[in-house]
């Protein structure tokens, strides 16, 4: 296992075009739930526990050695409004494109082959963990991270933030990343087990509602 894979395929800076997408958080800005560090805090937390656990759950699962395509599956089941649908997958393309050239795997040629305009982005995630020779706990622990990580940065924009204060947000949430990610590497075991059935399902319908909005606006920052 190499924690130093961990390290880049956790980096912000990895071109797999998350830095393109707020997560959320532009649309929460424009309706005034995010506002400074104590609301983007709680949006974070928020989304930690719900969209977080379950792009977590998918990512352990497909470490571990699940069907990538039952996950897929899965995920769009998990993914109820399109433009989130259109996201996941455009984000899952990138991925591929960036993990088949740093860890390269038939196991992610195979994906690439089955699904070629983009698997959801956490079931490529680890797809590209178990191809990096990393566990089911570093990819929950990097897709979780992922969820949190990306309105921080975005904040940081949106609203002149102060870098510091989105970075201690990110600090005060590491005890709950970690708690959700081991959540979601016991719905990987039971995923072997039991089908794709046993993934969490934890929904955010404002997230959903305000992601087809932000699709339609003509003038936006960041692509979702």
């Amino acid at each position: 296992m190499s924690r130093a894979a961990l390290l880049v395929l956790a980096d912000g800076r990895f071109p797999a075009g998350g830095h393109a997408h707020s997560g959320g958080a532009e649309a929460a800005v424009e309706a005034g739930r995010i506002r400074d560090a104590a609301s983007l805090e709680e949006f974070c937390r928020g989304r930690l526990h719900t969209a977080g656990l379950v792009a977590a759950a998918l990512a352990a699962a497909a470490a571990a050695g699940c069907d990538p395509l039952a996950l897929d599956e899965a995920a769009d089941a998990r993914t109820p409004v399109p433009a989130l649908r259109h996201t996941a997958r455009r984000l899952g393309r990138q991925m591929m494109r960036a993990a088949r050239a740093t860890w390269p795997s038939a196991e992610l040629d195979a994906l690439a082959a089955a699904r070629p305009r983009g698997a959801h982005q956490p079931v490529v995630l680890g797809l590209a963990a178990r191809s990096a020779g990393l566990d089911p706990l570093d990819a929950a622990g990097a897709a979780a991270y992922e969820n949190v990580s990306g309105p921080a940065t975005a904040a940081v924009r949106l609203l002149s933030l102060d870098p510091f204060d989105a970075t201690a947000v990110l600090a005060r949430l590491a005890a709950p990343l970690d708690r959700v990610a081991e959540q979601a590497v016991e719905a990987a075991r039971r995923v072997l087990l039991e089908g794709t059935g046993a993934l969490p399902a934890a929904s955010a319908p404002l997230l959903d509602i305000t992601a087809e909005q932000h699709a339609a606006w003509p003038v936006r920052l960041f692509a979702s």
